[in-house]
C-alpha cells in the first residue's frame, strides 16, 4: 500500500460491551476490552498498537461510552482525546458504526476504515495485517463491503457465521508468501445450536464471523441508505452538525430514538456486493474463560504475574490461574479447572463450563449484588 493511498486509511476501534461472561474480571466498571488478560498491556491497547502497522496513528478513532472515555486514558495514556468517539449509550454495531462514519466521512470523503472490536486476541499478527491490506485493496478497488472469515475448526456454538458461495474462490495473493481466498458472501448466520454448528463445520463453506470489517466511507454510506433509510438520515443528521454548537445536542437527540440492531442485520445480510477474505492468524474472540484457558495452554500462570504473586502447584493438568491480588494460591490434584481471584469475588470453574458464567452474573444480580457486577 503506497503512503498516498495509507493517508486515506482509518481503523474505528468498537469498545463498548461488557463481557459478562469474563467475570469476575471484566465488570461494569472496568470491562473486558480495559484489562489485561493475557499480559502486555489491556486488550484495546494490543489492538490500537497491532492496526498501527498499518494505519497513521491521527487515523484511528475508537468509539465508546463516556466511561470508556476515562478508561482509556489509563489504558493508553496519549492516545489523542480528539479521536475518541463516545456515544450517549448502547445502541449495538450498527449505530455505532454510522456514527463512526460520519466522523471519518467528515474529515475524509475518500476514506477507507477498517472496523474491528477491541478485545479480540491475534497471535500472528503479520498475517492479520497482510490480510487486512488485503481487504483494502479489494474495498478500494471494488467499491464492495469486506469482512474477514476465520476457518471454523470445530462446531462452535458462540460465533456467528459466514456462509460463503465456494463455487467463486478466487485466489488472490497481495503480499509475497501470502495467499488469501476470496469469496462472495451467501449468507449470515448468527451464533447456531450445537446441531446446526455441526452441519456448518461438516458443510465446509462457512467460517467463524470475526467481527472485522473493510469498506469504502461511499460504499457503507450507499448501503446505509439504501437498508437503513432512517439510520441514514440520523447519520446525515449528525455528519451536518459535526464541529457546530449542536453537535452534542444532535447526537444525544438521535441515540434517543434509534433502535439497538447489529450490522450483520440492518447492512451485511441485505447488501449487494459483499466479499470474505478467507485465512488463519490465530484468532479468538476471547468470550469466555474456556476461550483464555485454550490460548493459556499448559501455562500455569500468566506472563504479567509479578514475583510476589505466588503459585504452587502440585499433580495438577491444565489448571488456569489468574491471581490479581498477589496472595498465595495453591492447586493439588486438579484437572481442567479454571480459577480467578479478584480479592472480592472468586470463580472456580471447570472446563467446558465458562458458558454459564453469564448466568452467574444473572444469578448475582437477582439477588442485590450488584456491587460484585
Amino acid at each position: 500500500m503506497s503512503n498516498g493511498s495509507s493517508q486515506h486509511v482509518y481503523a474505528v476501534i468498537m469498545a463498548g460491551g461488557i463481557g459478562k461472561k469474563l467475570w469476575p474480571l471484566s465488570r461494569k466498571k472496568i470491562p473486558k476490552q480495559f484489562v489485561e488478560l493475557l499480559g502486555d498491556g489491556s486488550m484495546v491497547a494490543k489492538t490500537v498498537r497491532r492496526i498501527s502497522a498499518l494505519v497513521r496513528e491521527e487515523n484511528i478513532f475508537i468509539i465508546t461510552s463516556e466511561q470508556g472515555r476515562t478508561l482509556l486514558s489509563a489504558s493508553l495514556g496519549s492516545f489523542n482525546p480528539d479521536n475518541i468517539i463516545v456515544e450517549p449509550s448502547s445502541r449495538n454495531t450498527a449505530p455505532c458504526i454510522a456514527l463512526a462514519t460520519a466522523h471519518i466521512k467528515k474529515r475524509d470523503p475518500d476514506a477507507v476504515t477498517i472496523v474491528l472490536p477491541s478485545d479480540h486476541l491475534v497471535l500472528d499478527e503479520q498475517a492479520f495485517i497482510k490480510m487486512v491490506e488485503a481487504g483494502i485493496e479489494i474495498a478500494s478497488e471494488k467499491k464492495a463491503l469486506v469482512t474477514i472469515g476465520i476457518k471454523a475448526d470445530r462446531p462452535e456454538t458462540a460465533y456467528g457465521y459466514i456462509q460463503v458461495d465456494a463455487q467463486q474462490t478466487i485466489p488472490t495473493a497481495f503480499s509475497e508468501g501470502c495467499d488469501f481466498l476470496l469469496f462472495k458472501v451467501k449468507a449470515f448466520a448468527e451464533k447456531p445450536d450445537a446441531a446446526t454448528a455441526v452441519e456448518f463445520l461438516e458443510s465446509d463453506d462457512f467460517y467463524w464471523n470475526s467481527g472485522v470489517f473493510i469498506w469504502h466511507i461511499d460504499a457503507i454510506s450507499r448501503e446505509f441508505e439504501r437498508s437503513m433509510p432512517d439510520l441514514y438520515k440520523d447519520l446525515l443528521a449528525i455528519y451536518e452538525s459535526l464541529g457546530t454548537e449542536s453537535e452534542q445536542e444532535v447526537i444525544e437527540d438521535v441515540y434517543s430514538w434509534i433502535h439497538p440492531l447489529s450490522i450483520d442485520y440492518g447492512i451485511m445480510e441485505k447488501a449487494e456486493t459483499v466479499f470474505v477474505l478467507a485465512g488463519e492468524f490465530g484468532w479468538s474472540d476471547l468470550g469466555c474463560w474456556d476461550e483464555v484457558l485454550k490460548i493459556a495452554g499448559s501455562r500455569t500462570a500468566l506472563a504479567e504475574e509479578l514475583p510476589d504473586r505466588r503459585l504452587v502447584q502440585i499433580d495438577c493438568d491444565n489448571v488456569f490461574v489468574k491471581n490479581t491480588e498477589g496472595k498465595v494460591i495453591c492447586t493439588i490434584g486438579l484437572q481442567d479447572v479454571i480459577i480467578v481471584d479478584t480479592g472480592d469475588a472468586l470463580l472456580v470453574c471447570g472446563k467446558g463450563y465458562s458458558h454459564r458464567v453469564g448466568d452467574a452474573v444473572d444469578a448475582l444480580r437477582r439477588d442485590g449484588l450488584e456491587e460484585y457486577l
